[in-house]
């Protein structure tokens, strides 16, 4: 990727005050915070997740959000999900209808119905989802790589840990209501997945293509405006594809600008090359840089050798493969701590952070998992908040704090497992996949 500018330089931003930037800390903090928001809400709840389940907390929010509009049927409530993803079921489970068949019984018994729209990015789910965050009610965003289920808002006794900030603007409120309504909503690819009656997705074929070819020269629209230095300024930030890809450039220059410190955060360990070539550069100018991962069986594809295996039980290996040759190729950065590796493991919950912090003046709030399918496929977004002054730093540093403390340094490549250690049904899987050299596909699709 050539950068001909310093895009971040050139990036507008909105002011935000930094009382009205807040840090949230756990998946239970931030499901009481959807659930205050949504009961506060008076003139407007939009909601873009890649789902909301048909299981016990994404029931209990969608309810929520129900009787909010029971109450009040002029609040304007929106919601975007993936097209795919919400009319299959769980990946290893029968057929049915997935989670579109609670929106539709729950428009059918319900006098003011809420429309649940589903955006296809691509005319197949392994080839692109729609991967866009942010809750909006009213002129507060919360915002969060996760979706809505029992483990990301941690209703049993599991959870998946993520990210979580809430910022008020009725500015980037206004940016991002704006895009859902006028660029996916009004788009004729994007149809109610409250009828039981619904195109196909055949039938969508060409529509889809052209919402993916509008979509990679929009952004977000918003009017900046002068940041003094007791303020943030803050960019909502679009991306979708290889190509011309705001959120990629804008990625790969806030690594290119680091000159101290670099805090790298994802889920799966699989780096797009661009980006893996900025972490070697910036390793050679002396910045320091730390990764944080989860552990293989912190994924959310990780599969206990005593359960029947599956196929998708592999990725979690297929990760942890990748890092091994990272920490292997690493060896003298991690020895002289120029490189740090965490590996996050909290007892049976999983992992799912995602963003960027560099010399702890910008942050990046977002679902990206800075892989090759976010990178080319999938519709993503961020927030890029640039804190010249320090003005929100406590909260930084807290943030990390509260990230690490689940977490181990990993001190060489060898305290990392080798195929040979892995159980036999994942070996055989590796052997196959590495066999006909579908791992290289993978990669791109992973």
């Amino acid at each position: 990727m050539v950068l001909a500018r310093n895009i971040i330089e050139e990036l507008k931003a909105v002011p935000v005050d930094p009382i009205n930037f807040k840090t949230l800390y756990s998946a239970k903090e931030f499901k009481a915070q959807i659930v205050e928001l949504i009961r506060a809400a008076t003139k407007r709840i939009y909601i873009a997740a890649l789902y909301l389940e048909d299981d016990e907390a994404g029931r209990e929010i969608f309810n929520e959000i129900y009787q909010a509009k029971q109450n009040n049927p002029e609040l304007d409530v929106q919601i975007c999900v993936d097209w795919h993803r919400a009319q299959r079921g769980l990946i290893g489970a029968k057929e049915s209808d997935g989670n579109a068949a609670l929106y539709t019984n729950m428009a059918e018994s319900h006098q003011h119905a809420v429309p649940v729209y589903g955006v296809p990015v691509r005319g197949r789910e392994v080839f692109g989802v729609l991967h866009l965050k942010g809750f909006i009610f009213d002129d507060t965003i919360l915002y969060s790589g996760a979706s809505l289920n029992n483990i990301y808002l941690h209703q049993n006794e599991k959870y998946r840990f993520d990210r979580y900030h809430q910022i008020t603007s009725a500015e980037i409120a206004n940016s991002m209501v704006q895009f859902m309504s006028q660029d996916l909503i009004s788009d004729p690819a994007v149809n109610l997945l409250t009828h039981k009656d619904r195109p196909t997705t055949k039938s969508l074929k060409a529509a889809i293509r052209q919402l993916r070819t509008k979509l990679i020269s929009t952004n977000y629209k918003f009017k900046p405006a002068g940041v003094n230095k007791e303020q943030l300024a803050i960019t909502p930030i679009l991306g979708v594809g290889k190509r011309r890809n705001l959120l990629n450039t804008a990625i790969i220059q806030l690594l290119r600008d680091a000159t101290q410190e670099i805090v790298i955060c994802t889920p799966y360990f699989n780096f797009p090359k661009s980006v893996a070539k900025e972490i070697r550069k910036a390793l050679r100018r002396g910045v320091k840089i730390t990764i944080v991962i989860g552990d293989k069986t912190a994924n959310d594809f990780y599969i206990s050798p005593e359960d029947d295996f599956k196929t998708v039980g592999g990725l979690p290996y297929l990760y942890e493969m990748n890092l091994r040759r990272f920490l292997k190729v690493n060896e003298a950065n991690i020895a002289s701590r120029k490189l740090d590796i965490l590996l996050w493991k909290h007892e049976e919950n999983s992992y799912h952070l995602k963003g960027v912090w560099v010399d702890k003046k910008r942050m990046l709030i977002t679902g990206s998992n800075l892989n090759p399918r976010a990178w080319k496929l999938d519709l993503e977004n961020a927030l890029l908040v640039q804190d010249e002054s320090g003005v929100v730093l406590e909260q930084f540093e807290q943030e990390f704090e509260n990230i690490y403390q689940n977490t181990q340094r990993i001190g060489s490549y060898k305290h990392i497992d080798k195929v040979e250690d892995y159980p036999e049904s994942v070996q055989k899987l590796l052997r196959k996949v590495t066999r006909v050299k579908a791992d290289r596909v993978l990669k791109q699709l992973l």
